[in-house]
């Protein structure tokens, strides 16, 4: 009986040990949206980034950049004022998941030591067009999934507004554009001017 009891009791602690294991697997695995734009693409789960060039870290979950000062390790919300030039962008980045990285920084910085200055392009989130990326904020993808093109306005991919589209965006300079303009103003002034020239007559005129 003890026997079975303690059976059972095990099965159980592994049990819950699988599901924790998987729920923290889980919640890795979905922290795509929490990535930055600057970010590299290919990675579902990034704990954080080593930098190469600035030779600090990133911790993406709370989006702070981590680096040495007077033998300490600082977490600060931006680059410090002597990096603000740097171009993220353009940076190689590292991704590496492991607890506590720059714990590890003198590895880290021989290992990774080749990539400073290094000029093969790294495509970042901003730059993606799959559509998984979209949820990233700022990314150029909207919430339809429609990639927006370098200075495209809402009405851009949307067929069904192109009339509202053109009415709205050229409206303003060309009296609710060719879009809006044509339907709305001529319809009005024809049915107005229809309307009242025949006293009522022909009903209430056109109306576009």
């Amino acid at each position: 009986m003890k026997r079975i009891v303690s059976i059972l009791i095990t099965a159980c602690i592994l049990t819950l040990s699988s599901v924790s294991i998987s729920k923290a697997q889980v919640n890795i695995n979905v922290n795509i949206g929490s990535q930055p734009l600057w970010g590299p693409t290919g990675y579902d789960a990034v704990e954080y980034y080593y930098l190469p060039d600035l030779q600090m870290y990133y911790y993406v979950p709370s989006h702070q950049f981590i680096y040495m000062s007077n033998g300490r390790w600082l977490f600060v919300n931006s680059l410090p004022a002597r990096y603000r030039s740097y171009n993220l962008y353009s940076g190689y980045k590292v991704v590496v998941n492991e607890p506590k990285p720059y714990l590890h920084f003198a590895t880290h910085k021989v290992e990774y030591g080749k990539y400073r200055g290094w000029k093969a392009k790294q495509v970042v989130i901003r730059d993606s067009r799959d559509p998984k990326y979209f949820v990233v904020k700022g990314h150029p993808g909207n919430a339809k999934g429609h990639y927006k093109q370098p200075g495209e306005g809402n009405g851009g991919g949307n067929n069904g507004n192109i009339g509202h589209g053109q009415g709205h965006d050229q409206g303003h300079g060309q009296e609710h554009g060719q879009g809006q303009g044509q339907g709305h103003d001529q319809g009005h002034d024809q049915g107005h001017d229809q309307g009242h020239g025949q006293e009522h007559g022909g009903g209430k005129g056109k109306k576009g």
